[in-house]
Formats: structure tokens, sequence, C-alpha cells
């Protein structure tokens, strides 16, 4: 199976020997789960695209800096393509921007939220525990955008205080996902070490550190690796006679 990356941002400098690229962090995460996956990569924030919608079995989005509300030429690019994969039954996930743009595409409505920042570790209570088999589910997020009205076509799966709509699926062959499974505890301290006080608020930023520093929470990043395989690989969920209601 080949999976596409639509990488729509990129690390930061200081980070490219440490971690690479986006696109590496989640080649890493799935291979922690043991998935057998070819992948075709495309910066589509620098105008790489695939030829043929059809040329990967499935379709990645990646996380980015940049706001689904910028409306750039490659982001409209970039909802046209959800629109036809969509339209060809073609599975995707998406994560971050990723989740955002989506929604967008779908009449959601996404804006910086005015409660601020969503950073380190944060808990999502599932709607349907069954899913995942778990009542909650614990990821790294870093953002201050979000969807605020979810798109009439989409089920939200997850939610916390903060962030109501933070895990989407539309029908069986479309993920989303606001927090970043891909990023480690490890990453995300590096992140926010990096922008706290400038990019990110230092406040929000030091309070996550302190979560992350010294003994950081386990997360769910496998579980939720795995359902996003399923997904991609045309399966509704990961586990087996769970449907979505």
């Amino acid at each position: 199976m080949k999976i596409g990356i639509l990488v729509t941002g990129h690390i930061d400098e200081p980070h490219f020997e440490k971690y690479v690229s986006y696109a590496h962090m989640f080649k890493q995460l799935f291979k922690k789960v043991n998935a057998k996956l070819k992948y075709e990569v495309f910066d589509v924030i620098d105008g790489q695209w695939p030829e043929y919608i059809d040329s990967c079995d499935g379709w990645l989005i990646t996380g980015s800096a940049s706001g689904v509300y910028e409306n750039t030429p490659w982001m409209q690019q970039l909802k046209k393509w959800i629109v036809h994969a969509h339209e060809k039954g073609i599975p995707m996930v998406g994560i971050c921007f990723g989740h955002q743009i989506i929604a967008d595409v779908f009449a959601g409505k996404v804006e910086r939220f005015n409660g601020g920042w969503s950073l380190g570790p944060q808990s999502y209570a599932m709607k349907d525990d069954a899913i995942l088999g778990k009542a909650n589910i614990t990821l790294n997020a870093v953002h201050q955008d979000q969807v605020i009205e979810k798109p009439i076509n989409a089920q939200c799966l997850a939610s916390s205080d903060f962030c109501e709509y933070a895990i989407l699926m539309y029908g069986d062959s479309i993920l989303t996902i606001q927090a970043h499974p891909e990023f480690t505890n490890e990453y995300e301290a590096d992140l926010l070490e990096l922008h706290k006080g400038q990019a990110i608020a230092l406040e929000p930023s030091q309070q996550a550190l302190s979560l992350l520093q010294p003994n950081p929470p386990k997360l769910d990043e496998l579980i939720v690796a795995r359902w996003m395989l399923s997904v991609l690989q045309g399966g509704p969920v990961f586990r087996p006679g769970n449907t979505l209601v």
C-alpha cells in the first residue's frame, strides 16, 4: 500500500538534523506499529503536487504554521484536491492544519480560538469509547486555530474542554485530528523551548513544558496510528466489529 504525504509546513531549521521533517515523523510513527507501507512525499506548500489523484492509495495532510483563513494559492489548490479525492472515494487523514482545511472544505468554520493556545499533552474524551477501546486519549498539541463549527457531514469522535471538535470523521473514509500523534514528547519539548515567548505565548509554553519535564505522560499515539492506518486502508475503525454510529 502506498500513502501520499502532502506536506503543508516545515519543521524549524534548528531541528532538521534531529527530526528531519513532518513526513519523516509520520513514517517513524507508522513504523512503530509495524506498518508495511510505501510512501510518496509532496511538499505542496512549495508547489510540489502529485500528477494524479489516484497515484496513491490514501492521502495524509500534515500540520502547518499557516492558517486556513489565509487562503493562499497552494491552499486553494489543496482544497480542490481534497474535494477531488473525496469524490473518488480515496481515504484521507488530516492532522492539525490538515484537520482544519478539510473542515473548511466541507463548510465548517476555522478561526483563531479566543481561548488561547493548546500546548503539550492534552486529554480528549471519546464520544464512544468502544471506537478506540479507551474513554480518553492523550496526544501532544500545538495550536491556537481550531474548528469552531463542524461541518454537517462530520461526526465528532473526541472533545476536550478547550477543543470541542478534536477528532472528526467523515463517513468511513476521512479521519481528521487536531492534535499531533506524530509529535513525541521530546519533539514537543524542543519545539516549545524554541518558540516560547516569541511565536508561541510564554505562559502556556511554560505550563506545557512543566508537564513534559522531567516525567512526561504516556501518550496514546500508537492506538491512534493504528486507527489512522485502518482508515487509510479502507476500513472505518481499527477495532474489528466496531461501527461508527
